[in-house]
């Protein structure tokens, strides 16, 4: 699954692409891509039209302003979005793709939006776990796309500190690991980000989350936010299906210090790095450095 990183790398992408886009025609090819209330009708009729503004990221979930009037998005300050909010989860293998000219969709095509210039933005996605929604002017995201209620601070702003995990972890048995792919805790965060995080850290991923010492904490927030940073530099990870807007793919996982490098030398000490699963989850770390 796409986390922070890939997510950021895509909307940066659109928020690239789709500067003066209006939304000229919209094909929904599966009606399970659409969640909000009233399904494809509803997204179709509310977003033919719309021009779109700003793209945000919040966690995984990417949304973008919606607007009636090409020339208030010309201001400096971007006015309420009129036209509602577009809201995308990438899911599993939820990706865009920009086609400057006609081509034939792929069988996994699941959404397509045209622009007046016939220029197509297609949203292809092989599991079919994507999700878009519309939000209507005058309401908050998260009352449409529910699942923005139940996130945690952003590792980026200043409420992810070592303070705020103490309180949240505290007297927690569940090991860290998993304590960091909970997106109540911190948004954005998944399985590679996780292990990377934690060898960065020196913090056994099966640690106690609540027999952490303040020291770790500080240490695990900054080794976070760190290993976030550099990887959206590098255009995120592709492990899989993940590919940016222009279907380049991310070039983080080169970079990588335990995630998916079971059986592996540590690039620090030469330990093998170990492979198990933990909280359900193929876990990545090295038996010496992080002890």
């Amino acid at each position: 699954m796409p986390e922070l990183p890939e997510v950021e790398t895509v909307r940066r992408g659109l928020a690239d692409r789709l500067v003066d886009f209006q939304i000229d025609q919209v094909e929904v090819c599966r009606e399970r891509a659409i969640a909000s209330p009233g399904g494809s009708g509803e997204f179709i009729k509310m977003l033919c039209g719309m021009h779109v503004g700003s793209w945000l990221r919040r966690g995984k979930y990417l949304m973008a302003s919606l607007h009636h009037d090409f020339a208030q998005l010309s201001a400096d300050s971007e006015p309420d979005p009129d036209g509602g909010w577009w809201g995308v989860h990438l899911r599993m293998t939820g990706q865009f793709q920009w086609h400057e000219a006609i081509s034939s969709p792929c069988p996994h095509t699941r959404v397509r939006i045209w622009n007046k210039k016939g220029k197509e933005l297609r949203f292809v996605d092989t599991r079919s776990f994507g999700q878009m929604w519309w939000v209507p002017p005058g309401n908050a995201p998260e009352t449409i796309i529910t699942g923005l209620q139940k996130l945690g601070p952003e590792p980026f702003s200043s409420a992810f500190n070592s303070s705020y995990l103490r309180q949240r972890l505290k007297g927690s048995k569940r090991p860290i690991k998993s304590a960091l792919l909970d997106q109540s805790i911190v948004a954005g965060a998944g399985n590679i980000y996780t292990d990377e995080s934690l060898f960065a850290a020196r913090i056994r991923p099966h640690t106690p989350s609540g027999q952490l010492k303040s020291v770790e904490l500080e240490r695990l927030c900054d080794c976070l936010t760190e290993v976030l940073r550099v990887s959206i530099g590098a255009g995120g990870t592709t492990f899989s299906d993940f590919r940016d807007l222009e279907g380049i793919n991310g070039n983080y996982g080169g970079q990588a210090w335990v995630y998916r490098r079971g059986g592996q030398a540590c690039r620090i000490c030469s330990t093998p790095i170990r492979r198990e699963s933990l909280c359900g989850r193929g876990t990545h770390w090295c038996p010496n450095c992080q002890r």
